[in-house]
């Protein structure tokens, strides 16, 4: 076997497969997927795996053992080196599920690698059914959590429990966007450091609206009039004009946003909703699911659910953000996005994803080094190329994009510069986390019609907003 026999359709190929394979088994004791003293899998089988030349693989070896990752055993394989990967530290980063997708987690801690090679990074995926604030508090309390990812509303909980202490500060950079800055912002100082954010928008198929004849969305489109187009591209049996993850709490928010008003309380101290503009949009919001002639009955379970649909065909206008379109970025689709439409103010709901260092590390310096990575110009740069999402990093989220990146990116991509002045965090509503929770719980019931209106207003009412703190009052908020 030679390099010839697998290099026919070119020598970039070829190059590409080598550095595949170094890359990955890198990457793999980097992970701490094989530890000091473990042996990589045997030449063989790397030549298997890699579609490699033994002579190709032991040239990629050798680069391992020139970064001193490994060590070659005459007669019995290559055995991961006692100091790999050779650094003073070894930090662990907890995230979310669908982080790879939101930032390109992978590339990033590859590139972080290369520039930081005494910092040793494991990667922790937390999948809490019940709290993840509470999850991320547990495992750093026991050390076995130095930075975490997390979004504005896991900070505004991580706030109403007062563990805000618990994270370290950072200072202020001037080179990123202030209002995604100031999502992690408590009494003046900055917790985490803003990775990527989104506005609340409108994702809608070319290719439908065409075919009905229907004007493209823009920026003056009201509910009514989104709801009169929607009606007009459903297709009954075949698709519905018009659909979004109704639990979503980066979703059914943004309506309640849109009225102008915020949660405000009686001389009693209970939250007023009734002959409120808040109630017009909960009236609202209810009205657009209940709708069949525009909305589906299908039974989502969470925005993947939705994208799929879109990707289908099935809904031709889906509430979406910059996050979620990176479901669409290696398809063929034909869509564009829009500014949602409005209700009394053009507002849109803001979601921000940062990063945190844990007060509990034992490495501080190490984790502040890889949340400053993620934050900076470099970092910033990946996640701009290799994704949808828009950097926190104001001049990389603005830069022109390259035709030949090889993504579907929609031609309004930068129309989040727009509509800056739209952008509304969940914090507005003026609702404590346990009470927002509660409130959305109340949204299901009045939704389902297991409570009427007056009853949706009297329960709203009886609210502990700003009482009842600690992880219990916070169920799982439904995540993108």
């Amino acid at each position: 076997m030679n390099d010839a026999t697998f290099d026919k359709p070119s020598r970039k190929s070829f190059d590409a497969r080598l550095k595949r394979m170094v890359d990955r088994l890198r990457s793999q004791i980097w992970n701490g997927e094989y530890n000091p003293g473990d042996f990589l899998p045997s030449e063989k089988a790397l030549t298997e795996q890699f579609g490699l030349s033994n002579k190709s693989v032991r040239k990629g070896l050798e680069t391992l053992v020139r970064e001193g990752l490994i060590v070659k055993i005459d007669r019995v394989g290559s055995r991961v080196t006692e100091g790999a990967p050779g650094g003073s530290a070894t930090i662990t980063l907890g995230y979310t599920h669908s982080i790879e997708r939101d930032i390109a987690l992978s590339a990033l801690l590859d590139d972080f690698r290369l520039a930081h090679p005494s910092i040793r990074v494991k990667t922790l995926e937390i999948r809490s059914v019940s709290n993840y604030m509470a999850a991320v508090k547990e495992y750093s309390d026991n050390g076995l959590l130095d930075v975490f990812t997390l979004n504005n509303m896991d900070f505004q909980i991580a706030l109403d429990e007062g563990d805000r202490l618990r994270l370290e500060r950072f200072p202020p950079d001037p080179r990123t966007y202030r209002f995604a800055q100031d999502a992690f912002v408590s009494d003046g100082e900055l917790h985490a450091r803003p990775l990527v954010f989104s506005p609340i928008i409108l994702a809608y198929n070319r290719a439908h609206f065409r075919e009905e004849g229907v004007p493209e969305p823009d920026s003056s489109w009201t509910w009514d009039e989104a709801i009169r187009h929607a009606a007009a591209l459903t297709k009954p049996g075949t698709r519905h004009g018009l659909y979004f993850y109704l639990l979503s709490d980066n979703r059914w928010p943004a309506f309640l946003l849109q009225s102008g008003e915020r949660f405000e309380t009686d001389a009693d101290g209970r939250l007023r909703l009734a002959g409120s503009r808040l109630l017009e949009s909960v009236r609202l919001c209810r009205r657009i699911v209940a709708d069949r002639t525009v909305f589906p009955s299908y039974l989502s379970e969470n925005s993947d659910d939705v994208n799929e649909l879109f990707q289908q065909g099935k809904v031709s206008m889906i509430m979406t953000n910059y996050m979620t379109i990176n479901d669409f970025k290696h398809s063929d689709l034909e869509y564009d996005i829009s500014p949602l439409p409005y209700m009394y103010e053009p507002r849109s709901l803001m979601n921000v994803i940062g990063v945190a260092v844990s007060s509990k590390t034992k490495h501080p310096e190490a984790a502040r080094q890889l949340a400053d990575y993620l934050a900076s110009p470099r970092a910033q740069r990946i996640i701009r190329e290799r994704t949808l999402s828009l950097p926190a990093h104001k001049e990389t989220a603005e830069m022109p994009s390259d035709p030949s990146e090889g993504m579907n990116r929609p031609s309004r991509y930068f129309l989040f510069r727009e509509i800056m002045a739209s952008y509304r965090l969940h914090r507005e509503l003026n609702l404590s986390p346990s009470a927002f929770a509660a409130f959305r719980q109340l949204l299901k019931k009045y939704g389902s019609g297991l409570i009427d209106e007056d009853e949706l207003c009297r329960q709203t009412a009886q609210l502990p907003n700003g009482a009842g703190r600690g992880a219990a009052a916070h169920p799982a908020p439904a995540r993108d």
